[in-house]
């Protein structure tokens, strides 16, 4: 029964509050020794998508996949790539389309269920990159990417797949974004909906009539956003069967390698239906660690080096199951 309690993590003293742990990060944090070389990776659709891989000569590899308007040049992802590296991983942090700097050749951009594009980066590493292990970590909406992708292949992953790790994922689609919608999260609200904008104002220049910008100021949450256009461009009815199809939580249940879920209690930006107890308690996989504190991807805990407990956290769990010890 996979159920982690208690969590090893200790917040800051000063960071024990889910919206001061969220924000601390992001306006402070600078990771630096983590270099880049830049791989293309052509889709089965016709895009591409753009690898950033830190290399130590290693044969195995951690893809690590950012949150929704991230990158691989976000602090959080550096400071993932830079513990891997340290421990003797190569790294590949993959940008979603659009994240790269560059613009991607079609409409479509990834989605919180666009677990195929992950799949296709997996399948590079463990085949063209010819690694012979591979963890995945993944973070918000790329943890739920993560989840998704474990759970559906089930079995049928490639072999070189070890284990996964996942930090402040929604799980639950709808609920998480009910909770987004709430009077105390209109500050993080506003500004996915302006970093948004400008994605998709960039995507009505390249497909002129596709997507109109008229009356974008009157979005206001990720309801109205996915129902008119993460929906209607990707398949789907409506925002509601987005967030039915591309909820994790439906895939954990298929998850058949390690995998670590981290979900802090006071994260502002989760619903109750995001800590999945009663799944992790009846699985062998399935691994939950709902600490205290750590708020949204945050986990604040400088070492000597200035790594963050979460770091230290995944790769002790992928270093224990590739070297078939037990997960922590």
């Amino acid at each position: 029964m996979p159920l982690i309690d208690p969590s090893s993590y200790q917040a800051p003293r000063l960071l024990r509050d889910g919206h001061a742990m969220t924000v601390y990060p992001t306006l402070s944090r600078r990771v630096g020794g983590v270099s880049y070389q830049r791989e293309r990776l052509e889709l089965a659709d016709g895009d591409f998508l753009d690898l950033d891989c830190s290399r130590v000569g290693a044969d195995r590899v951690v893809v690590v996949s950012h949150g929704l308007e991230g990158h691989s040049r976000r602090a959080y992802v550096l400071g993932m790539v830079r513990e891997f590296n340290r421990a003797g991983w190569d790294a590949v942090a993959w940008n979603f389309r659009g994240s790269s700097g560059e613009q991607n050749r079609l409409l479509a951009f990834t989605h919180s269920g666009a677990s195929q594009e992950l799949g296709e980066v997996v399948d590079w590493a463990a085949g063209t990159a010819g690694y012979r292990t591979v963890a995945m970590v993944g973070f918000s909406l790329g943890g739920n990417l993560t989840l998704k992708y474990l759970g559906e292949r089930g079995t049928n992953l490639p072999g070189a797949v070890r284990c996964g790790v996942a930090y402040s994922v929604p799980c639950d689609l709808r609920g998480s974004a009910e909770t987004m919608a709430a009077g105390g999260n209109r500050i993080y609200m506003s500004r996915f909906l302006s970093d948004l904008k400008v994605r998709m104002e960039a995507k009505s220049r390249q497909f002129p009539g596709r997507i109109s910008l008229e009356g974008y100021g009157e979005v206001r949450t990720f309801r109205e956003f996915d129902g008119r256009y993460t929906a209607p461009l990707h398949g789907f009815r409506d925002a509601e069967d987005y967030w039915e199809r591309s909820s994790s939580a439906r895939y954990l249940t298929g998850i058949r390698v390690p995998t670590l879920l981290v979900n802090a209690l006071d994260d502002p930006f989760l619903s109750e239906g995001c800590y999945p107890r009663d799944i992790a308690a009846a699985s062998e996989w399935l691994h939950l660690e709902t600490p205290s504190h750590g708020g949204h991807v945050g986990f604040v805990s400088k070492g000597g080096d200035g790594e963050y407990w979460s770091e230290r956290r995944a790769v002790e769990f992928a270093s224990a199951v590739v070297g078939g010890g037990p997960q922590k």
